[in-house]
């Protein structure tokens, strides 16, 4: 069989030889040729190698012969040569021996002598009124002359800067060096200055002023190096200077020389010359690209230079010029200043801040002037176009800000690297570099957040609005021009800053941007009317609706907010003007008070068309459905906003309504809500982390003031929502598994539906949220029956033992070691107060009658633990006392257990705790205005004083708090040294949050641990961020509205022989329903222990609300005389039974109903 055509052989050498394939041949032959080429290149490589290198000898040779003889040349100079001979014996060897070695300038730097005669030669010719022997006169020759002199004059500018660049006045030989540099820059000023050049005539100026425009158009170019050069040099000069301990005023050449660059560095602006129109000028463009490129961005620019010389570059002929050529050509020069970064590699603020931030931090100092001493003093320079300038910084800015976070990762590897190197000293001392150049950095930027600077942009914002309103233009017009031109530039111009401060701020972040921003009068009103008209556009019948809903919704509903404080106060006093206010309004008096911040809106607040008017359709699609503008300004009020509700009183928020209306604050709040809650539905939250850190906390701080103080309707929080809600059970299973997720440390699985619960829960109903809440305890139940534990009555229930007369310390004893294992069943056996066992089995009734006895003990003021705030809610706060008590942190932390353990088996306690003590359960911070729920004189007391408009230095007040503690007066500072500083008018509010502070937050805090520890291990941390504070106290012990009797007696059982159909059933339903709400509350305690509803309703008591027959037949001759069982009911509250005689009257059913459930009083009635 034949091989194909392109695999047969072909024999070359004969029989005798292996054949090779043609594909083979080819192949060689192609390598061999490909040999023969490389060979010949590299001979011809060679060749010109040594070539090159035969001229730089011989160069080098001839150059140093030209050397010897020019040096003998000068030592025989005398002061009559001409110009020509100058121009041609002195300069032109001169230029070529130094120019032509790549080493020329150290070898001749090194030895000055020549170098300095043969610029005194030259400086005594341009000096010298005798056309013949000035140098210069050839600047206005024949053409030959002009075309050597400017060659020569140009040649000469690059050497001198490049002497200029290698000035050194930290060297110990430097002094020669300093000498010839200032030679060098009187000589350059000298030939770029007709002023100096004293031959000239009248009729040459024309001629003159051409060459020397020529002159300084080779000075603005890269070709001259004149400006990186100056660059050097100054920075060169700031390093020395910085070296220096005390501050040393420059000497006479020092300061020669570095006013000689600044005016070489701004020869091109002051040019005559420099006007486009005009043939024989040149264009200021690429003077002005060399000038921001090289100058400003050098560090710390101003600190650099003597102060003297500051205004020469804060003109505005150069500093307008380089704004815009920055605004014009940014591309080009961004990427220039990119390489440069690159080439200069020195330098730890290369390292830490980016050339175009040091760019940013001159600009900023050129333009302004201001005073370090004083935030309100300060002005822009004369002449500056600020809408110019706001441009550039934004542009600026916004190159920085990518550049930084682009970096930021790349940095924190790097610390991270760093942190496992064994050098931990060297470490300290790069991280301890590292923030000082950041807070030097920093410390440029402060004309940007003192106010003087912000309250000019915006007067002059209004200035531009009010022009245009005098104008020809429309209000639309007028609004985009306003917006567009100036408003939206302070915006931009804010919003980089507050980024940049937060990046780089290395002590207290972007807080100096936002006192200024929070504290500035009007501008976080003109900026929400801003956002306000950009998010409503087009929405004017929405924003009418609003209008019209609150006013038919609420009435007065701003008059009864203003008046609220006054209502608490009342209430604080006493009930009686409540009660007569009650009376005329036709309320009983006996109505449960509510949370004194809760108003009763009329029913229109649920109506479906208020959840519409709440979901702001130009945010229903989150972060990413909004334009760049309307992101920096919701980011801009939010990050403003939040700061400011920090420290803003109730007063300032309800009463005096500043700095926005209530119904301004409703539309803050509903924004905020919508915005927020979409963009965990679109999933735009993460791209968007900065804006949506800031809108959700302004949003907390909004809902939680709502909470404490309500001026939202209800259907404000849930309207986002309200349509398309995961339902419960999902939303639970999906919530613990991605927080499993997160504990192993897997991030990236959290969904939608658990960054909603845990952000923004209340766009849930709380009745939602209770029912997610028993979702997850039963999803736990169920995975610990999975993993072995039993819940269940029975095996691996726990046996307790409790005498009654001991019932805390047996149960202290006997529970508190178990932690998280309470979760399971306990089965309680009662020891009577003699001695005896009680019978009965534990079917769940006794542990509930044990829990709800052993946190009424424990829970009792008389016991130590806990007392009650002195409002009129009287919850329970924690007393100072009990860490004195005996295990009293430790039955601190028992107690948590004890309610996580009522919280995990749904049994309600008849107790509330401050709202205070539960925000340190809940993670979260008390601030000022909830010291009125715990301690209302100690908070009209500190209202008074930081409203205050006298001397507060006459209150005679410190920095300290002083509390009796068992009898004994506890002195605490408030800070350190407390009691040494006096309040002042200018730390008053210092004081007033410091004492809040310490009121709220500091002395709870090691108690609300103690509990936490031991509620956290029953009840998971993630489960409880469900709820508010309020909501907390409704979940522990039930709802606080008035009971529903058609739900109880929907969901009660019957026993013993009695039915819904039984005559007493019926009797007793009927003096029920006529019972006052307190009533019913005291009919509910004494049945369940619990004067409070469950939340959810009755469907969910468990056990379930009994009525037990108990038969008492009455002799015939009894009844027919008309009386009646004589007997008083009773109950068994731990199964939740009513034990019912067989009244005949409702009469005395109810008599005696009252009776019993007044006694306070249950198993011994009969």
């Amino acid at each position: 069989m034949s091989a194909p055509p392109n695999q047969r052989s072909v024999s070359l050498r004969g029989a005798s030889a292996k054949e090779i394939s043609r594909d083979a041949l080819l192949e060689k032959v192609s390598q061999e040729r490909e040999l023969r080429s490389y060979l010949r290149r590299a001979n011809a490589a060679a060749l010109f190698i040594q070539r090159i290198w035969r001229r730089y000898y011989d160069m080098k040779k001839i150059s140093k012969q030209l050397q010897e003889e020019w040096e003998s040349l000068v030592d025989r100079y005398n002061y009559s040569m001409t110009n020509r001979w100058i121009s041609n014996n002195l300069l032109r060897p001169f230029l070529f021996f130094s120019t032509q070695s790549l080493k020329y300038q150290k070898k001749q730097l090194k030895d000055v002598k020549y170098m300095s005669a043969c610029f005194t030669i030259l400086l005594n010719s341009i000096n010298s009124s005798d056309m013949d022997k000035n140098f210069c006169s050839l600047a206005v020759g024949t053409l030959e002359e002009k075309s050597a002199w400017l060659y020569q004059a140009q040649k000469m500018v690059s050497l001198c800067s490049f002497i200029l660049a290698e000035c050194d006045y930290s060297s110990p030989e430097g002094e020669n060096m300093i000498a010839l540099t200032a030679l060098a820059m009187r000589l350059v000023i000298s030939l770029t200055d007709l002023k100096g050049w004293k031959s000239l005539k009248s009729d040459d100026t024309r001629v003159a002023d051409v060459s020397v425009e020529r002159l300084i158009k080779f000075m603005s170019t890269r070709k001259s190096s004149t400006y990186s050069c100056i660059r050097r040099y100054i920075i060169n000069l700031g390093a020395y200077f910085a070296s220096l301990k005390n501050n040393i005023a420059p000497t006479d050449n020092q300061f020669l020389i570095t006013a000689s660059a600044v005016t070489l560095a701004l020869r091109p602006f002051h040019s005559k010359k420099s006007d486009i129109n005009n043939a024989d000028s040149f264009n200021l463009d690429e003077a002005s690209e060399e000038f921001s490129l090289f100058i400003m961005t050098i560090p710390f620019l101003c600190r650099c230079l003597p102060s003297l010389l500051l205004p020469a570059l804060k003109h505005k002929s150069a500093l307008l010029s380089s704004l815009n050529v920055f605004l014009i050509s940014k591309t080009k020069i961004f990427e220039e200043i990119l390489r440069l970064e690159k080439s200069e590699k020195s330098g730890s603020g290369a390292k830490v801040i980016p050339f175009s931030g040091w760019a940013l931090a001159n600009i900023i100092n050129l333009a302004t002037e201001y005073d370090d001493s004083s935030a309100i003093s300060g002005s822009f320079i004369q002449g500056l176009d600020c809408r110019l300038y706001l441009n550039v910084i934004n542009c600026i800015s916004q190159n920085f800000l990518g550049l930084l976070e682009n970096t930021k990762g790349l940095i924190g590897k790097d610390n991270n690297k760093s942190s496992q190197m064994d050098d931990s000293f060297s470490e300290e001392v790069e991280s301890d570099n590292l923030s000082n150049m950041k807070s030097s950095f920093i410390d440029l930027l402060k004309p940007v957040h003192q106010q003087w600077h912000l309250r000019k942009l915006m007067t002059l914002a209004e200035q531009n609005i009010s022009n245009l309103r005098e104008g020809t233009h429309g209000p639309d017009q007028i609004f985009e021009h306003f917006g567009n031109l100036k408003l939206l530039n302070i915006i931009h111009f804010y919003y980089y800053m507050l980024r940049i401060f937060s990046l780089l701020n290395p002590f207290v972040g972007s807080l100096p941007i936002l006192n200024v921003l929070s504290f500035t009068p009007g501008f976080l009103v003109e900026l929400w009317e801003t956002l306000e008209t950009s998010i409503y556009d087009g929405c004017d019948h929405t924003t009418r609706q609003i209008k019209h809903y609150e006013s038919a919704a609420s009435g007065n509903y701003g008059e009864e907010m203003r008046d609220s404080r006054q209502r608490r106060n009342m209430k604080d006093i006493g009930n009686k003007w409540v009660n007569v206010l009650q009376k005329i309004t036709g309320k009983s008096t006996d109505i449960a008070d509510t949370n004194s911040g809760d108003y009763a809106l009329t029913p229109g607040e649920v109506d479906k068309e208020a959840y519409d008017l709440w979901d702001v359709e130009a945010v229903r699609q989150g972060a990413q459905g909004i334009s760049k503008d309307l992101l920096y300004m919701l980011h801009l009020f939010c990050a403003t906003y939040g700061h400011l509700l920090l420290v803003l009183d109730d007063i300032e928020f309800y009463e005096k309504q500043v700095p926005f209306t209530l119904t301004q604050q409703r539309k803050i709040a509903s924004v905020l809500n919508t915005f927020v809650y979409n963009s965990f539905i679109h999933n735009s939250g993460q791209s968007n982390q900065p804006l949506m850190d800031l809108a959700v906390r302004c949003l907390h701080l909004l809902y939680e003031r709502d909470c404490r103080h309500r001026f939202c309707p209800s259907s404000l929080w849930l309207a986002p929502a309200r349509r398309g809600r995961v339902p419960i059970a999902t939303a639970a299973r999906t919530y613990e598994a991605a927080f499993t997720n997160l504990q192993c440390g897997d991030a990236s699985t959290i969904p939608i539906t658990r960054s909603l619960l845990t952000t923004v829960p209340h766009v849930y109903p709380f009745e939602e949220r209770v029912q997610i809440f028993r979702e997850f305890v039963k999803l736990d139940k169920v995975s610990r029956r999975v993993v072995g534990d039993v819940t269940g009555h029975g095996q691996g229930s726990i046996e307790v033992v409790v005498r009654r007369d001991h019932i805390v310390e047996d149960g202290y004893t006997q529970l508190n070691f178990l932690g998280s294992r309470l979760k399971s069943s306990i089965h309680i056996s009662f020891i009577s107060e003699c001695g005896l066992p009680e019978a009965g089995l534990d079917y769940g009734g006794l542990s509930k009658e044990f829990l709800t006895d052993l946190a009424s003990a424990v829970l009792n003021p008389e016991y130590g633990l806990f007392s009650q705030t002195s409002t009129s809610d009287s919850n329970l706060i924690p007393n100072l006392s009990a860490k004195l008590l005996k295990n009293g942190m430790e039955m601190m932390e028992f107690l948590g257990r004890v309610v996580g353990k009522a919280l995990y088996e749904g049994i309600l306690l008849d107790y509330s705790f401050s709202l205070v003590f539960v925000q340190k359960l809940l993670g979260r911070y008390s601030f000022l205005d909830e010291l009125s729920t715990v301690d209302s004189e100690l908070y009209r007391n500190l209202m008074y004083l930081k409203h205050f408009d006298g001397d507060v230095m006459e209150l005679s007040l410190d920095f300290t708090v002083t509390e009796e503690l068992c009898g004994k007066r506890v002195v605490t500072e408030l800070k350190p040294g407390g009691k040494n500083v006096s309040v002042t008018n200018e730390n008053k509010l210092q004081y007033v949050h410091a004492m809040a502070d310490y009121k709220l937050n500091r002395r709870i805090l090691p108690f609300a641990n103690a509990f936490y520890r031991g509620l956290s291990d029953l009840i998971s941390p993630s489960w409880l961020s469900l709820f508010n504070a309020n909501e907390f106290n409704q979940l522990l012990s039930g709802g606080r509205n008035d009971i529903n009797i058609d739900d109880l007696r929907s969901n009660t059982k019957y026993t013993g022989g009695y039915s819904e159909s039984s005559r007493t059933v019926k009797l007793f339903w009927e003096v029920v329903k006529g019972f006052r709400p307190t009533e019913k509350c005291m009919l509910l305690k004494f049945v369940t222990s619990c004067s409070r509803a469950p939340l959810l309703g009755f469907k969910y008591l468990q056990p379930s609300f009994t009525i037990h027959k108990v038969p008492c037949d009455l002799p015939l001759w009894a009844t027919i005389g008309g009386q009646d069982v004589d007997r008083l009911p009773s109950a068994s509250t731990c199964y939740n039974t009513l034990k019912l005689p067989t009244y005949k009257r409702s009469s005395t059913l109810r008599n005696k109903l009252l009776y019993a459930i007044s006694s306070n009083a249950g198993f011994e009635l009969s």
